[in-house]
């Protein structure tokens, strides 16, 4: 139990009586991630850079938000200091979790009348400290200027290192991938996390005591080591040696990369910019050919934000990219333009229109415009258009590859924002009706992995498996309770990673450290006639 504080008159700062470990900011230079932000000038990193001319603002209109600060390890916080700009909280919540997934609440605020609100008086205990807003108190959204956490980090004056990683094994092998795990270290406060050697250099770092290679080549054998780290960063001793050998791969074997909602107008040099992230994962995963499920660049998708953004990323794979449109590249004048002529009618049109098919493999591919098709995303009050659902049909009738997957912008499915889309009825029931082995969508800002699906979109082991991949880069979405058919969901970013064969594929799902956070079974392709 810490002693008292005093605050020190004209230093802003909270030091302890004698004997008694001071009182520190905790927050400034960590990360902060937000509900929704209102302009690429208005991300959550500006509330704590200790600038007091730069703020956080949500998007308008919109109750509840959220901001949260990942103070980078568990710490006892004793004060919270919130600089309000004018668009502030009439009444909002302060939240504590040790996990950024489960929330505790510390103190509930009515009536303020914004400004500064220094919260003092607080014995709290964990990782994140979030302020989530539930009533505005103008029409426009919730801004910030600085998010101030005072406290104690539980690694301070730890010199101690965590045990050795013991009993390091390999319980699956592909011909791209190798699963590890290990017996848990131990630590004086706290294990921070693991950092897995390849072949003496380290490659990534995970928190918990598993981890998968998946950026791998067929038939050869790599050697690993994993070593812990703490909170106050004393790292262990690495752990003994275990050398692995992938299988060969499968005849025809090949591998793609697939992510949608890519490029906000960010730069590599903010913090909180995360399509360059992404790229970087692209880059690990050596695809043989890119798919992105619409929403490219944000935010009304004009050809100079494509120039300025999305090919300083993954505008390096354009070559080998085969893209769909989204609902942001209609915003611009005239419809589209952004986005057919950054990537040219190679590319955008390969066969004189924005849906086309293209084979690799035993796999045919239909890329579909799910935005000039669906009338509420692109043209109010119109019909769809049912010269695309006629081609598609007519191409799945002459397909004569084994395995066919699909991919558009709209998901039939999701448990996200957006939600289930009803305008994307009869893509989902063509598809299904023919037994295409894989969907992928984008437009919800969340990663979602359903189990075969029918029709209908109930469970069905002969079904359609519909990935959900919408992190490419912007902004995460809220989620809603998983569908009944959900394999998983999170709320992350990202990018999908495909290995397909001339008979079946398996999909993972590559966070932006390099870190498997998803794996799904081999799903066999089923026969077409």
């Amino acid at each position: 139990m810490l002693g008292a504080f005093v605050l020190v008159a004209g230093a802003g700062v909270w030091v302890a009586l004698p004997g008694e470990a001071a009182d520190s900011l905790l927050s400034r230079g960590k990360s902060a991630l937000a509900s929704s932000i209102e302009a690429k000038t208005t991300t959550a990193d500006r509330v704590i850079d200790g600038n007091p001319a730069t703020r956080w603002a949500s998007k308008e209109g919109v109750d509840p938000q959220w901001i949260r600060v990942d103070l980078g390890g568990e710490s006892t916080v004793h004060r919270v200091k919130l600089t309000w700009e004018p668009g502030y909280a009439k009444e909002y919540r302060l939240e504590v979790s040790s996990d950024g997934t489960t929330f505790t609440t510390l103190k509930t605020f009515t009536n303020q009348d914004g400004g500064t609100d220094d919260i003092t008086g607080l014995e709290a205990h964990g990782r994140y400290v979030r302020v989530v807003g539930t009533k505005r108190a103008t029409e426009y959204g919730y801004s910030l200027f600085e998010f101030e956490v005072y406290g104690t980090s539980d690694a301070v004056g730890d010199t101690k290192k965590p045990s050795v990683p013991r009993g390091l094994s390999s319980s699956a092998v592909t011909a791209t991938s190798a699963e590890l795990s290990w017996t848990a270290s131990t630590d004086k406060v706290g294990v921070f996390g693991y950092d897995i050697l390849r072949d003496g250099v380290h490659i990534a770092s995970t928190t918990t005591p598993s981890y998968t290679d998946a950026g791998l080549t067929s038939e050869k054998s790599y050697g690993y080591r994993i070593r812990a780290r703490d909170l106050a960063d004393n790292v262990s001793g690495e752990s003994s040696a275990l050398t692995v050998k992938t299988i060969a791969g499968g005849a025809g074997m090949f591998v793609l990369a697939a992510a949608g909602d890519i490029a906000q107008q960010c730069l590599e040099s903010e913090p909180a910019c995360i399509h360059p992230k992404t790229a970087k994962v692209v880059e690990f995963i050596k695809p043989d050919n890119v798919l992105t499920m619409g929403d490219s660049q944000y935010d009304d998708a004009h050809l100079s934000d494509y120039n300025s953004y999305y090919a300083k990323t993954w505008g390096k794979f354009k070559d080998i990219t085969k893209p769909v449109p989204g609902n942001h590249d209609t915003y611009a004048e005239p419809a589209y333009n952004g986005y057919d002529t950054y990537f040219g009618p190679a590319i955008a049109k390969p066969d004189g229109k924005r849906y086309y098919s293209w084979e690799k493999g035993n796999w045919h591919f239909i890329a579909l415009d799910s935005t000039d098709y669906m009338p509420d995303d692109s043209k109010p009050g119109a019909a769809p258009r049912n010269d695309q659902l006629s081609w598609l049909k007519a191409d799945l009738a002459k397909n004569t590859k084994g395995c066919v997957a699909a991919y558009f912008h709209h998901p039939r499915w999701s448990s996200g924002d957006h939600g289930d889309n009803e305008d994307s009825e009869q893509f989902w029931r063509i598809l299904t009706g023919a037994k295409v082995d894989l969907v992928l969508n984008g437009h919800d800002h969340h990663y979602e992995r359903f189990n075969p699906m029918n029709g209908a979109g109930d469970p069905d082991p002969n079904g359609t498996v519909e990935i959900l991949g919408g992190m490419g880069g912007a902004v995460p979405y809220d989620l809603s309770p998983g569908h009944p058919a959900t394999a998983k969901l999170l709320s992350t970013y990202g990018v999908v990673k495909l290995t397909m064969t001339d008979n079946d594929f398996t999909s993972q799902l590559i966070g932006l450290n390099n870190t498997v956070e998803d794996s799904s079974p081999t799903y066999t392709c089923r026969p077409k006639r």
